[in-house]
């Protein structure tokens, strides 16, 4: 199933969709929300974030190469730090370049969307806790990320975790391709494989520190390749099986 959660005059509403129509549901599904029976037209313009996270969790450097690109040794156990949800736009939203920054960095990352409550949970059973993926940018200062000596005014800005543009919820997250393109040029290109540690070990480890609810989210870091945005520029981030996540960039007014 293809989940997004829509506009509508009514208020925002989550439905399963495909190429032109929308498939109500009276709530989220892991709020135990249902199909209404309702079938409305439906197009990209129409998606919000489809997710409503109590929480972000995110895993740095997660992928050997991407560690040594930033000039960082491979983790010993998943590095985890938090964006808050306010930082979330949908797709085809504006990520908005902060004052504070002289370097933004685009970061393209698979994102697991959590379907059932989960704490201290084994890796064997941590899959069964997932509602699907998504796509996500981690988008980051990197000046104030090396500045500051922890992450969150680097990572945490309005605008500066894109989500989406829907979740899809039959997948393999170990077997996907995430792509990067910036004006169209390729940045960052890598199979989920490479991970360090894959879904099931981060979700075992995340649970053992703080619960997940259903709807949280985890971004679960970055292919090689990460690299500026300016004004003006278009980001898309593609994931093979979910779809892509396109946003403009322009400079805070």
């Amino acid at each position: 199933m293809r989940l997004a959660r829509i506009s509508r005059p009514q208020g925002a509403a989550f439905a399963a969709v495909d190429d032109a129509r929308a498939r109500l549901y009276t709530d989220a599904p892991w709020r135990g929300g249902t199909p209404t029976g309702e079938v409305v037209p439906f197009e990209l313009k129409d998606v919000l974030a489809p997710v409503e996270p109590s929480k972000i969790v995110c895993i740095g450097r997660n992928y050997a190469a991407h560690a040594k690109e930033l000039g960082s040794d491979v983790p010993k156990e998943p590095l985890m730090f938090l964006k808050p949800p306010s930082s979330l736009i949908p797709a085809g939203g504006t990520i908005v370049l902060p004052r504070e920054s002289s370097k933004v960095e685009h970061e393209a990352e698979l994102g697991v969307v959590i379907g059932a409550r989960a704490k201290n949970v084994s890796r064997d059973r941590a899959l069964a806790h997932v509602f699907g993926y998504t796509c996500v940018g981690d988008i980051t200062a990197r000046d104030l990320q090396r500045s500051d000596g922890q992450w969150s005014r680097a990572k945490g800005f309005d605008t500066f975790c894109p989500v989406g543009p829907w979740i899809e919820t039959e997948l393999d997250p170990g077997t996907l391709r995430i792509a990067c393109r910036v004006n169209g040029a390729t940045r960052q290109d890598g199979p989920t494989s490479d991970m360090i540690f894959p879904v099931a070990v981060i979700i075992e480890y995340v649970s053992r520190m703080m619960t997940l609810e259903p709807g949280d989210l985890i971004a679960t870091g970055t292919p090689e390749g990460v690299g500026p945005l300016v004004s003006g520029d278009q980001i898309e981030i593609e994931i093979g099986g979910i779809g892509q996540l396109a946003c403009r960039v322009r400079a805070a007014s």
